[in-house]
């Protein structure tokens, strides 16, 4: 596991509004609304980015799978979405939910809503009863986009949803998608490069477990997985 940076603490969600925590339903409606949005995400990012792929074509298509990603930045979900051939659940943190149109949309399309800095016990919850379902999950271990450009210290989110469910775990990476990288290519009408490498599937050891010793094993594991798929600046040595 590589040595990471000491960062300022996780940001805490000031805004608490535990009643649009769920599980969204998958109902014909929102089936359809997602496939909308997965056209519309990759339009959007073939005007904006200019992506490319290295394994994505081992991707499982049906889960129970949880996708852990770094967070370099907004165009993150963005680019792994119009990448995907279909369209994964994933974690979003509930500030996002006041957005103009955008706040919305997300919620249209079945955000799972989360608290940061806080257990949030609804949002894992509903990850929990999504991935005992079969669903692909995707959640960010870090909380937040990197401050540094690089990777930093995991939260413990994603190995308890993986020592809770089961589930195996895919990391994935993407580089290019900083918020300067990305608007400054914008500003100039041209379009970003961004890359996204798949790692391979593994499990957490001892997953049987789910004590506090067990979570931190469990969050360096993912971290450590994550760090060698990434670039040496990346990876936040």
């Amino acid at each position: 596991m590589p040595h990471m940076p000491p960062t300022p603490p996780k940001p805490v969600s000031e805004v608490w509004k535990p009643e649009l925590v769920r599980l969204p339903s998958l109902t014909s409606a929102r089936l359809a609304f997602r496939k909308f949005s997965h056209g519309l995400v990759k339009f959007v990012s073939w005007l904006c980015l200019r992506v490319t792929t290295d394994g994505m074509s081992d991707i499982p298509r049906k889960g129970p799978l949880l996708i852990v990603i770094n967070h370099l930045g907004d165009a993150d979900i963005a680019a792994l979405i119009s990448a995907l051939p279909f369209t994964p659940d994933a974690l979003g943190k509930i500030e996002l939910y006041d957005l103009p149109i955008l706040g919305k949309l997300m919620d249209a399309y079945g955000i799972i809503w989360l608290h940061r800095g806080r257990p949030d016990k609804r949002a894992l919850r509903a990850a929990l009863d999504g991935l005992a379902e079969g669903r692909i999950l995707i959640i960010a271990p870090e909380g937040r986009y990197s401050l540094t450009g690089a990777l930093e210290e995991g939260t413990h989110g994603a190995a308890f949803l993986a020592y809770k469910s089961g589930a195996p775990i895919l990391p994935i990476v993407l580089t290019g998608t900083e918020n300067e990288n990305v608007y400054s290519h914008m500003k100039r009408l041209r379009r970003a490069p961004v890359h996204i490498r798949v790692g391979k599937i593994f499990r957490l050891a001892n997953q049987a477990s789910a004590r506090r010793e067990a979570m931190s094993a469990g969050t360096s594991q993912i971290m450590a997985a994550l760090a060698d798929l990434l670039p040496k600046k990346y990876r936040g040595e």
